[in-house]
């Protein structure tokens, strides 16, 4: 099964098209760089991991404009022939450089770099900023409740119903894989994307029956092999005790309970009261699972308080990354036809040129980044990398466990206080010799006219 993004050009903002339309209109179709980056970080947030990049590529490849879609625009009656032939033959021929898929990120470092001819390098803007910006938030609220559980606990996804429509639901799932969650409720993001799927049951299935002991019966019964069961639809530590009882029963027909989740209430208390019935119930190995609201806080204080939580569905506050539902992100022009070029709005000054990253580490832990132009060498590891040529994928797409593994090194290797969710001190990011001149003759040959 393929993963089928929403694929249609139109898909894009208005002045993405009447910009083209004066581009060719001049004759400007030389080479562009642009880079995508984030401004600043949210107070809350003390680092970024880079995701969505796999997607990007996907829609770069397949943006293609039909029969009707060309129809569209001509109908509308805003564009010349000229462009509607230009995006009749439209094919992303550009080449990228980007941050690998879970790479740890911070302000002013370029995630993504596109070179290629104005016009295409400015069409795909509204797009590629849609895509990275909502799977790095994802990604970033993921890390940081997975650095909250510290081996603790598993975390799955339970965020598809109220995630921001249906392809945002599908990218959380797997932009919170890739951060360190072990499965999502998700079902289609298993075919597509081989992400374990993970469910329970609803308070629903426990009110359609005579009896909440009869609900846990039937659904182990029908699911054998996955055997969670919701004890808090009427009174929690009832339903823990019914638990122990269907699992008694069950367990002379070959099926074992595997958990019990909790979705209300005062965890903290009520986990223990609970893990204590299933223990003196004889069943010390079924597994306490808790839902409901959950985000890295409450997983770090209930876990830290003691809490026997064995795993955390997060959702809503996952989905949505409702404590920094947006990055004050842009995609920039860098370069045209080989002269730097840099925005000096208030609040909103870019550095000019292609530019790339070194990392320091000291004893495994990242020490610092130096950010400099492309062409410049620096100590340290080089983060960006060609990932397409001439529109095409220089490697095949990583294996998404592959990319998973990877974002977990990365998170081992951050400073310890932001392994612990703190976002200060920052972490420091310098700007190299190079870049700073390179802003500077920028800078006055702007001013010069």
């Amino acid at each position: 099964m393929k993963l089928d993004i929403i694929s249609s050009p139109l898909l894009t903002d208005l002045y993405q098209l009447t910009m083209l339309q004066g581009y060719l209109d001049k004759g400007m179709t030389g080479k562009a760089v642009f880079e995508f980056f984030v401004r600043n970080l949210p107070p809350e947030r003390g680092f970024l991991v880079a995701c969505g990049l796999e997607t990007l590529l996907a829609c770069l490849e397949s943006m293609r404009f039909q029969d009707d879609e060309i129809d569209y625009l001509v109908g509308a009656g805003r564009f010349s022939g000229r462009l509607i032939d230009y995006l009749r033959g439209f094919r992303f021929s550009g080449d990228v450089y980007a941050l690998p898929e879970g790479t740890v990120f911070f302000a002013q470092e370029p995630v993504v770099r596109i070179v290629a001819p104005l016009p295409m390098a400015q069409f795909i803007e509204t797009r590629l900023i849609n895509i990275l910006q909502y799977e790095i938030l994802i990604a970033s609220k993921a890390a940081r409740c997975f650095l909250a559980a510290d081996d603790r606990a598993i975390l799955v996804d339970f965020g598809l119903r109220r995630a921001h429509g249906a392809e945002a639901g599908l990218l959380a799932a797997r932009a919170s894989y890739i951060a360190g969650f072990r499965g999502t409720s998700t079902v289609i993001a298993e075919p597509l994307l081989g992400i374990p799927g993970n469910g329970t049951m609803a308070h629903s299935f426990i009110q359609a029956h005579h009896s909440e002991l009869d609900a846990f019966i039937n659904f182990c019964r029908s699911n054998p092999g996955n055997t969670t069961l919701l004890i808090d639809t009427y009174d929690t530590l009832t339903g823990a005790a019914r638990a122990v009882t269907a699992a008694s029963l069950l367990t002379r027909e070959g099926i074992r309970v595997n958990a019990v989740r909790l979705d209300s209430g005062d965890i903290l208390t009520l986990s223990k009261a609970v893990r204590n019935i299933l223990d003196r119930g004889g069943f010390p190995k079924i597994k306490i699972f808790v839902s409901g609201n959950m985000d890295e806080f409450s997983i770090r204080d209930l876990l830290g308080r003691g809490a026997p939580i064995d795993g955390f569905g997060v959702g809503t506050k996952l989905d949505t990354s409702a404590d920094v539902p947006y990055l004050e992100c842009a995609y920039k022009l860098m370069s045209y036809e080989g002269k730097p070029r840099l925005k000096k709005s208030p609040g909103k000054v870019t550095l000019p040129g292609a530019k790339q990253i070194y990392r320091r580490m000291e004893n495994g832990i990242m020490a610092g980044d130096l950010l400099t132009i492309a062409a410049d060498s620096a100590p340290g590891t080089p983060l960006l990398k060609q990932v397409m040529a001439a529109g095409g994928r220089i490697e095949d797409p990583l294996d998404l466990n592959a990319i998973a593994a990877s974002a977990q090194h990365q998170l081992k290797a951050l400073p310890a206080h932001f392994r612990r969710l703190a976002a200060a001190p920052p972490y420091p990011v310098a700007i190299a010799p190079a870049l700073a001149d390179l802003a500077r003759e920028t800078e006055a040959a702007v001013a010069s006219g």
